[in-house]
């Protein structure tokens, strides 16, 4: 059997594509089969509700506090909280906030990227209110620092509590803690921890990977 060049640059080409599909398949598998389910639907409705009921037991009638949901899994996470609350305590009017801090990262001129802010809907002056700011993961703590930042534009809070669902205790930047954690979660620097929520199109439930990033 004689094969012409051309012949021989095709099958060499469609072998190179078939292997790089199958690498990439490949890896996706291995990465789905590394992910573990730490909290489910349940788990995550029943942090929430615990969460829930901290605020509570150090704000009572949120008469001078306010909730702030960073952009945009905070902001979800707020929603959440503050649905539950509606449920548990019907006579309770909380003040909430949206803050977009894409501005006042330390990254964001990095990357060659143009970055997308989202919106920030703070309709009121937080000056001498207590603050509750929100976000889903705190890990290295440059978001909360950004965070602070944009606050400033606000007015000057009597004081800023943090509430996060997952605290991962490792690899902190900076020197920032969580008032409330829904879940803390001891993972080194290759560990990833991803929050999924059904406003994204996913599950509601709390992934922990054991590589750097699922969706690489």
């Amino acid at each position: 059997m004689h094969w012409t060049l051309n012949e021989i640059q095709n099958c060499v080409a469609f072998n190179s594509q078939l292997f790089t599909k199958m690498f990439y398949i490949c890896s996706e598998f291995q990465m789905k089969k590394k992910a573990k389910i730490i909290l489910d639907q349940d788990g995550l409705n029943r942090t929430v509700t615990r969460l829930c009921h901290q605020l509570v037991e150090h704000h009572g009638d949120f008469k001078n506090s306010c909730i702030i949901g960073i952009q945009h899994k905070g902001v979800w996470l707020t929603d959440r909280i503050l649905k539950r609350m509606a449920s548990l305590y019907p006579h309770l009017k909380i003040v909430q906030g949206k803050l977009d801090i894409t501005f006042f990262r330390d990254d964001y001129r990095t990357g060659g990227k143009i970055p997308q802010a989202s919106e920030t809907d703070i309709e009121f002056l937080i000056e001498n209110k207590k603050v509750i700011l929100v976000d889903d993961v705190l890990y290295t703590g440059r978001t909360i620092q950004a965070a602070l930042q944009a606050l400033q534009n606000f007015g000057r809070p009597a004081s800023v509590e943090l509430l996060v669902l997952i605290d991962r205790r490792f690899n902190r930047h900076l020197p920032i803690q969580a008032n409330y954690s829904g879940l803390k979660v001891d993972a080194l620097d290759k560990a990833y921890v991803l929050v999924e929520w059904k406003e994204e199109g996913g599950h509601d439930r709390v992934l922990f990977y054991d590589a750097e990033n699922p969706k690489s």
